[in-house]
């Protein structure tokens, strides 16, 4: 009788063993008991599997176990992290807001050493404890104000008792008050010089030195150019409508410095508002553009020589002083821009000059 193969759980296949073989290599003592302990070892043989089964799933939970532990680490890590992080930008929000409130305080000081310079009365301020409690400064210190001379007392300074008094009973008609009279010549207040006006002349126009920083022809007329003038003023360039085309390049006009003859009163050219004037050597045929010194910035002062500086805000139409001023205005012969007899300069930088027009009209 033969055995047959029998499995192993590892896929080991052993070859067939006949029992007359087992028989003859195994004590007769021990054969009676061979067909009893077989079977048993079979059984032992195919329990292996769930053996094995039970350590990988043994080993699995180990894993996931180490690895559980692992994550909550790095957890604990992150949090410390996170919180040495914001630990440091509390630190330095800290010391940032100390700085500011130092500078607060430097500016305060300044601005209440101000106010008293001038006279005016310092009115102590609560702190937050105070307002929080629910209570001012302790003592208010107040200057003494200069009472104005006596007058009667208007119906406004009566007490509240007498006030609703009158408010009970019926309220007469008003009254006109007769106009004041006006004092005559030598009578009463003197009245306030009159400001002399400076004469009509160029020092009257502001002229500055301003530098072109942008350029494009006007949408609505061939013959214009819409510009943009830096004049060194806060508020930024002005813009300034010039009936350049036909004498100069629009290449030659980008970045190229001027003088800006800024206080016209602002009239609209063709819908675009100009805010300024290019000043130019002219003849009827030709244009230039009047150069300033080499080393002038924007808003450098164009003086005249021998006029004083004294120009209007915004020159009044009404009076012509351009009109009046333009028929002097002219260059020489160095080809220096002058009015009269006086020169166009900028102090301590130079003359302001044309470029090849001698004795032309300036305008």
């Amino acid at each position: 009788m033969r055995c047959g193969y029998v499995p192993w759980c590892f896929d080991i296949v052993f070859p067939p063993i006949p029992v007359s073989l087992l028989k003859d290599h195994f004590p007769r003592t021990l054969q009676p008991m061979f067909g009893v302990t077989f079977g048993t070892v079979v059984k032992r043989i195919f329990s292996v599997p769930r053996l094995v089964k039970m350590s990988d799933l043994q080993r699995i939970l180990s894993n996931n176990k180490a690895a559980e532990e692992l994550l909550e680490s790095l957890k604990q890590e992150l949090k410390v992290i996170k919180n040495e992080q914001i630990q440091r930008k509390i630190a330095t929000l800290q010391t940032e807001n100390e700085t500011l409130r130092r500078h607060v305080d430097s500016c305060l000081k300044q601005l209440v050493s101000l106010e008293v310079a001038h006279g005016k009365v310092q009115i102590p301020v609560p702190t937050p404890d105070e307002v929080r409690a629910g209570s001012g400064p302790a003592t208010v210190k107040m200057e003494p104000v200069a009472q104005p001379p006596a007058a009667k007392e208007s119906p406004k300074e009566q007490p509240p008792a007498k006030a609703q008094q009158q408010q009970g009973d019926s309220k007469p008609p008003k009254e006109k008050k007769p106009k004041k009279e006006k004092p005559a010549g030598g009578e009463g207040k003197p009245a306030a010089p009159a400001v002399e006006e400076p004469p009509i002349d160029v020092g009257r126009l502001d002229m500055r030195v301003g530098r072109i920083v942008e350029v494009s022809r006007h949408p609505d007329a061939d013959s214009l150019y819409v510009e943009k003038i830096d004049c060194g003023e806060p508020n930024g360039p002005r813009t300034v409508i010039s009936g350049l085309v036909k004498y100069v390049p629009i290449e030659e006009m980008q970045n190229r410095m001027v003088v800006a003859l800024c206080n016209l009163k602002p009239a609209k050219m063709r819908g675009i508002l100009s805010e300024a004037m290019v000043m130019c050597a002219s003849t009827p045929d030709r244009v230039e553009i009047l150069a300033p010194p080499a080393d002038a910035v924007p808003g450098d002062l164009v003086h005249v020589e021998g006029y004083p500086r004294v120009p209007d805000s915004v020159m009044n139409p009404k009076k012509k002083i351009f009109e009046t001023v333009a028929p002097d205005l002219k260059t020489n012969g160095e080809l220096v821009a002058c009015y009269k007899e006086g020169s166009f300069v900028v102090p301590g930088k130079g003359p302001v000059k044309a470029q090849t027009l001698k004795n032309v009209q300036v305008k």
